[in-house]
């Protein structure tokens, strides 16, 4: 069976070891965690944490019930679907020969990218969607040739009702 894609957001406290102990917990399971972004909330005594893994519903539901168990998670939430928003952001570095310049600009626009550095034979710049959207223009791009890439890991929010 093909394990599915489940997003995952905490609020934790925000105390030294408390991400450590959560990846731990994926670790010793044998859960993989795909991407992980986690930094304090508008309270600075918490932090919010999100994680997307590859695992099948079953594996899931006994990873929420462990990760509800650590004495630091205040809340724990299952973002998957249409009732939350998720976002991840990239920096991107491209080769940017002359000849492709004017292209791969046209791309970064049409991306909604933001232009970070330009140099004579590269162009670095940020980029803001979901995992799709970024993925897709890092396939566009990858026929310039993607020099360096970092991504945040996914963002997500409940949508308020």
């Amino acid at each position: 069976m093909k394990p599915n894609r489940y997003t995952l957001t905490m609020l934790v406290e925000n105390e030294p070891g408390v991400t450590a102990r959560i990846t731990g917990l994926f670790a010793g399971r044998g859960y993989n965690i795909e991407t992980i972004c986690g930094a304090p909330t508008a309270n600075p005594k918490m932090s919010r944490i999100t994680i997307t893994t590859l695992t099948s519903p079953l594996m899931l539901e006994q990873c929420m019930k462990q990760i509800k168990r650590l004495v630091n998670v205040i809340k724990l939430r299952d973002m998957t679907g249409e009732k939350a928003v998720k976002r991840e952001m990239a920096l991107i570095c491209v080769k940017a020969k002359p000849e492709h310049q004017d292209e791969i600009k046209e791309l970064i626009r049409d991306f909604s990218g933001k232009m970070m550095d330009e140099g004579g034979q590269h162009f670095i710049f940020e980029v803001t969607g979901d995992e799709d959207t970024i993925d897709v223009l890092l396939e566009k791009l990858t026929p310039f040739g993607i020099k360096k890439l970092a991504r945040s890991g996914v963002l997500a929010l409940y949508r308020e009702p």
